[in-house]
Parts: structure tokens; sequence; C-alpha cells
């Protein structure tokens, strides 16, 4: 919110400079983002009339003008604006006078003319980019007076960056209320009284949906000037505080938003069909907004209209059909209360946002609709003219927000704050900012006002005490505790932990969007019916993801694009599927996972090693590293998204927990993604959990090795051998792994042989060759029964 000091000056002036007020108002929650001056620094500069204008003798463009500066004496200026003329009144930088940007006016000839001083735009002063003409001021500006005083350029832009819950703050007199409250100053209120109608006209009005509007007020003006020029006072007001001048009728309903904090609406009469309706829409009904957009509102948005038609937004934009012009002389002047969860998010889910729905969905003042009302009536009759009836209200009272009393422990503020405040100091802090405020027994019990929403719990009084005494003003204590190691598993490993190993690895961390492209959904992941947001940030970002894959898959696309060819990423974070006992939210399961992804050759560019591209077991080697020493287990995966024949399940203790594969050959074609990455996804509470390596004596006795080649049928996996071979080894066999697979000669086509290492060694002696035979004769026998695995070179 942007406003003037100046004018916040006349609610309340404390003694305090500029820079004291803004760093006032920051340490009290009103943190000033920016505060900079309305106009560069200058001296010299004048109000001036121009007397006489005449053709420069020697120049076309430019002029030969005497100017009135006040000095006594006409001063002779030469002049390019084409809009200088006679009895106009402008600017002028006399000799002597300093401009922005250092530019020092001096006694001068132009075209052999003598001239002695300068008459100045816009641009020139520094106001505006202004610069087609001279800037004309108003028939009644006094000559001679210096310009920074007339237009009150020794001025400051304040802007401050509210928090949600300081919805009263949206006001110079919220503002200023907090001011006034902290430095003990007077708080100065708009004075105005309530207008006595003198025309019987009014409108009816029916609350459709009280819930949502609990208080809706309006009356009719006739005979209004919409064509009456706005105040310069009120245009200055406005435009410090970033709002366009449009036309007196918008300005006032503006300016009235700005100094009290309640968003007004004036709707032309004569467009009105019988009376005034707060309800919801119906059915494919549709609004012309005054941005010139139509939208068709949702179920739950809500709508003002009369007996024939929508007419607006409530509480955030006006409808074209029934909007003021400078024709207008019947006005409906509209000043509400709706509830926050009626209007909250609503401007966003329609693609705009405005000034009145910024402050309803923050929450506004229920008790200032009439007054506010009172003071734009005000206002348009002294501006305007025309006459006004009676102001119609229709109260649903028992909707209207509670305000129970919050119960407020001293004792507790004092341990919370760390301060030794009394319990009348407390009071008298909280009876500053208008919080009523009463006793019950050790306790306050304080009842906040209809403008303050963010009074609800102890917390937030005691906040308002720390605020009010000062930040700086509560002593910096070093917290004292008793630090006690927690216990922890061993078996646990954190998150950081994980990361950590895949670091080690060569695997960078990324942070992708928990939103993606619904492409993605359906080519990575075969999901026609992803979970969509109802209000996307961006169209490309429109549904959940249920798979990292895909964004990792864009990390890797982005790198292509910056010529990074090597790329090993990872990430972990949640998913989003669709399941009935889903939790914390029914409906929808939220699992969190770890993916990775590597792509380009296996190590970067060098001497010392041929070039490789990541494969397959590249990555699989990283996944069994991650879980080591527990051991995975893999099986054959069909996948619409990954390469078939190159993609497995990842199965830990018999229980599927991931996938690892190379992306699918079309989805690296479409998405650019150069040669084929490999991917893994897996669980994160699996990745996790850790068991601790076992120890064991070493043997000194030596260790024999034996190979074991079996021939299987081509669709039996390795895994499955290996894990039939393990069942039937003698305690003697310490350890069996794959070490060659074999197709081609010698062997059926529809068979493959599988050859094995085994070694095998006791802790205590030297084993026997008959021993070893036995444990060796043992394997084969199980893999014939259980597989029908046949001794390589052993014929049928």
């Amino acid at each position: 919110m942007q406003f003037s000091e100046h004018w916040l000056r006349t609610f309340t002036n404390p003694l305090l400079d500029s820079a004291a007020l803004g760093h006032l108002m920051t340490m009290a929650g009103l943190e000033v983002e920016e505060a900079e001056p309305v106009a560069p620094a200058f001296t010299g500069i004048v109000v001036a009339q121009i007397v006489e204008a005449e053709k420069h003798p020697n120049a076309d463009k430019l002029k030969l003008c005497k100017v009135d500066a006040g000095t006594g004496e006409l001063l002779q200026i030469v002049c390019g604006a084409p809009n200088a003329a006679v009895g106009m009144k402008v600017p002028c930088a006399k000799v002597g006078a300093m401009l922005p940007g250092d530019f020092a006016i001096k006694a001068a000839k132009l075209r052999g003319v003598e001239s002695f001083g300068m008459l100045c735009s816009e641009r020139e002063l520094g106001l505006s980019d202004e610069h087609g003409g001279l800037y004309a001021l108003p028939d009644d500006a006094p000559v001679g007076v210096d310009i920074r005083e007339y237009l009150a350029l020794d001025d400051t832009l304040f802007t401050i960056k509210l928090t949600p819950n300081r919805s009263d703050c949206l006001s110079l007199t919220g503002v200023a209320r907090e001011v006034a409250a902290l430095t003990g100053v007077a708080l100065v209120r708009p004075e105005f009284a309530a207008v006595v109608p003198t025309i019987d006209d009014r409108r009816a009005i029916v609350l459709d949906a009280p819930q949502a509007c609990p208080r809706y007020c309006g009356r009719v003006l006739k005979g209004v000037d919409a064509k009456a020029p706005t105040p310069d006072w009120m245009k200055q007001r406005l435009q410090r505080s970033g709002i366009r001048s449009i036309s007196a009728l918008v300005d006032i309903t503006n300016y009235v938003m700005l100094e009290l904090g309640q968003p007004l609406h004036a709707f032309d009469n004569t467009r009105l069909k019988g009376a005034i309706h707060v309800r919801l829409p119906v059915e494919g009904e549709q609004v012309l907004l005054l941005n010139e957009q139509t939208v068709t509102p949702v179920a739950d948005t809500l709508l003002i209209a009369d007996e024939h038609c929508a007419l607006a937004l409530a509480g955030i934009m006006g409808g074209e059909e029934s909007g003021i012009t400078l024709e207008t002389s019947e006005v409906f002047l509209e000043s509400a209360f709706f509830a926050p969860e009626a209007i909250a998010g609503r401007a966003r889910a329609y693609g705009f946002s405005s000034d009145a729905s910024h402050r309803f969905e923050r929450g506004v003042d229920f008790a200032l609709a009439r007054p506010a009302l009172e003071r734009a009536t005000g206002l348009i009759l002294e501006i305007c003219g025309g006459a006004a009836g009676p102001v119609e209200e229709a109260l649903a009272a028992d909707a209207l927000p509670a305000r129970p009393p919050v119960r407020l422990r001293p004792a507790r503020a004092r341990r919370v704050l760390g301060i030794d405040m009394a319990d009348d100091a407390m009071q008298a802090l909280l009876e500053r900012v208008h919080l009523e405020v009463s006793r019950d027994g050790d306790a306050l019990l304080v009842s906040p006002p209809s403008f303050r929403f963010d009074i609800e719990i102890e917390e937030d009084l005691i906040e308002e005490l720390a605020r009010l005494h000062g930040y700086d003003n509560i002593p910096a204590v070093a917290p004292l505790g008793r630090l006690v190691m927690l216990d922890r598993s061993e078996s646990d490993r954190s998150e950081w932990d994980v990361r950590h190993l895949l670091a080690a690895r060569g695997f960078q961390e990324v942070v992708n969007f928990a939103f993606v492209e619904e492409a993605w959904e359906r080519d990575f992941c075969s999901n026609d019916d992803p979970i969509r947001l109802a209000n996307p940030i961006a169209s490309q970002m429109s549904v959940m993801r249920s798979s990292l894959i895909p964004g990792l898959a864009a990390n890797l696309v982005t790198n292509r694009k910056r010529q990074q060819n090597r790329v090993r990423v990872f990430e972990l974070g949640r998913c989003f599927e669709r399941k009935a006992d889903g939790q914390p939210v029914a409906g929808f399961h939220q699992p969190r996972r770890i993916a990775a992804l590597a792509a380009g050759p296996v190590v970067p560019e060098q001497w010392g090693e041929r070039s490789r591209t990541t494969d397959f077991y590249d990555l699989k080697g990283d996944l069994e590293a991650l879980f080591a020493p527990r051991e995975l287990s893999f099986e054959c995966l069909a996948d619409p998204a990954l390469h078939p024949g190159r993609a497995a399940v990842v199965m830990l203790d018999g229980r599927r927990i991931g996938v690892i594969g190379e992306l699918h050959p079309i989805w690296v074609q479409r998405y650019d993604l150069g040669p084929a990455p490999v991917v893994f996804e897996v669980e994160l509470d699996a990745a996790l959990e850790a068991i601790l390596p076992a120890s064991g004596s070493v043997s000194r006795m030596p260790a024999v090795a034996r190979d074991l080649a079996l021939v299987v049928n081509q669709e039996l996996s390795a895994t499955r051998v290996l894990a039939v071979l393990r069942e039937a080894a003698p305690s003697l066999v310490r350890e069996i792994s794959l070490f060659d697979v074999y197709h081609g000669k010698g062997i059926d086509p529809d068979k493959k042989s599988l050859a094995f290492s085994v070694l095998m060694q006791d802790t205590q002696r030297t084993l026997e060759d008959a021993e070893v035979e036995a444990a060796m004769s043992a394997l084969l026998r199980h893999a014939e029964l259980t597989l029908g695995a046949r001794l390589r070179g052993s014929g049928e």
C-alpha cells in the first residue's frame, strides 16, 4: 500500500522526521518497503504567469515570453513549448535556480535574444515523463510562491508491505491509528456528518446469501454532475497513493476507500431494474466486467444483481452494463460488508485482482459500511452536486463476525516476552490500540474491535504488547537450556544421509515444482486422470505430479539447451495419487519418493578413461550402493515410460519399492533428451531404513572357488536362479555370484547359460575335495529339481 506522508500527518503528526517515522512503522509490523520523495531536489522555481507570448524573431518554433514571476518586473524568457499562451500559469526557473540533475539556470542568448530563466514541463521538474508542453498550473495559483511549497513537493511516498492479518491498516485511518498509538500523539479522524435526505427515492435490497454478505447499504443520488472536475487536492492524494484519477464519482469512491478502508461502488441508477439482490449465480449466467472481461461465475461466487441480470462480482469488480459514465445523473451508491471467506481467492480464479477484493478477502471493518457511505455521499454532493435519498440497509446481524473476548494471562505474557511489565501497563498499551480491556481475576479480558480480524487467541495479544512496547526495547537475553542427547537408532537414516550418499556418487540435488504439465503425466506416468489444480499459477502447471521422473526429464532438457550433456540429478519429494483412504487428505495419497536420472558419459571427458555412455547397470550400481548393505532384487518390468527390456521392478525383502530403467525411445525423441537417460524412483521410507553390517572373524584358512555353469530356460531370471542356489547352499559356502551370461553356439535358442562363481571357506580348517564336490553337487541337484536346470556340457 502506497500513501503520502503529508496525508498521513493530517490524521496524526508525531515529532518524527520521515526516516524515524518509517522505522517506527516497520518495527510495529507495518514494514516500510520503500520511502521515496515525491519530487527530486531542485531550487529557485516559482509560480509564474505568462503576460506576453510573441513569435521569436529568429526562430519559427520558439516564443518570446514576458513572465510575471512575482519579482516586481517582467522576465523575458525564450520558450519552445507549443502550449505557451498568455494568461497561463506555469513553473518558472529563475536565473540561479538548480533543476534536477544539478542543472543550473543562467542568463543566456537563444538565437540572438536574451533569456532570463526557463519555463518548465513536468519532466523537467522530475514529476513525470510528460514533456509535450509546459506544466499548466491552476488559475488560482499564487504568483511568486515557491513551486515546492505550492505543490507540497517536500513530501515522502511510503510503500508499506502488510502481512495478510493486518487488513485494518489498508487505509490512512488504519495506519494513522497505529502511529498515534505508538507515539501517543492524538488521532484526528475525518469529520463528517450523516447526510440528511432531501428526496425520497430508494431502492430495495434483498440478502439472498446473508452468510456471505450480512450487511449491505445503499442510497440513491439524483441530479449528480458526473462531469464535475475532481478537486486538485483529491487528485494529488490519489496520485500519490498510486491511483489514477478517472472521474469525480470514481475518484470519490477510491478516495473513501483509501481514507477509511471501505471499498465502495457506484451504479448508474437508471440502468437498474427493481430491487438489488445479493445472491449466488444461476447456471450459465455471465457478467461483463468493467475491465471488459466476460466471466461465467462459478457456483460459490457472490453476485450483485437486480431483478433483471447480474450487475457485478460482489466485493471484486463492477459490471460494464451498470457502470457510471460522464453522462450519469442518477447514482445508486453501494457500501457493504462481505465475509472474507466469500471473497478470498475468487478474483485470482478469474485471472485478475482489484483493490476491493484485496481488502475484502483480508477483512473489512463490518461496522464501517454506513459511515463510509455517508462520507462518500457528502463528498459527491460537495463536488458533483445533486440530492440524496435515505440510506437503505439490509442486515443479517446473526451472520456478522463474532468478536468474543480473548483471555490474556499477564504472567504468561511476561514469561513469553522476557520483560517485567505490570498488568496496568499491559492494559494501557492494549487500550491505546482501541481494544476494550476488563479484569477477570488475575487475567485480562480483551474484546477486539470490529476492524481487528487478527485478534483471536492469547498469542495475538502478546504480539500486540511486543509491538507496542517496541521490539527494540525488549532485551536480547541469551536463552538457557539443558542440552540432552536424544536417542537415535543406528538403523535409521536421515534424509540428509541419503542426500550425502547420492552426492558422493556424483549426483546433484534439484527441487522441482509439485505441479506439472498435464502432458507429462500422460506420457511418463500413463495417467489420464491426474489431480487437477483449481487455480494453477500457470497453464503449464495445471496438475499434481504422481512421479518425480518427469521433473528430472525437464531438468535434463534445460541442461541440454545449455550444452550440458553430462547430467546426474536427484530429487526427494512428495507425489500425489488418488486413494480413497489417503492421509492426511481423504481421497489423496501423498507418498514421499526419491528419484535420480543419469545421462551422458559415465565420467567427464578425460585422458585416463575411454568415454562411455551411462547405461542401466551404472545407475543400478548407484541404487544398490544407496541401499547397501541391504540387498535389492530386480524383476522384469513392462512400463510405458521405460524402454522394454531395459526396465525392472526394484524389490526389497520381497516387496516392490520402485522402478529403474532407461526412458522409452518415444519420450526420448519427443522431448529431445539426447542419448537415452536412465532413471530410478523408489520409496523414500525404504531408503531411510538401514541395517548394521554384521562382523565376523577373518578366516586364516584358504578359500576354494568353483564355477557352476547352468543351462536354464530363456525367460528365467538370473535373480531367481541365484536365490534358488543360495537356498541350498551348505554352511561352508560363503558367496555365490553371477559372472557370465551366454547365448549362442552350443545352446538351444530357447535356453541360456548362467555361470556362477561359488566361494567356499571354513574358519577352522582347510576344506577337503570331497566336501567341496558334495557342496557343488548339492547346489546342482537343487537347481535341477527346482528349476529344471542342467549342467552346461553335460548333454540332455
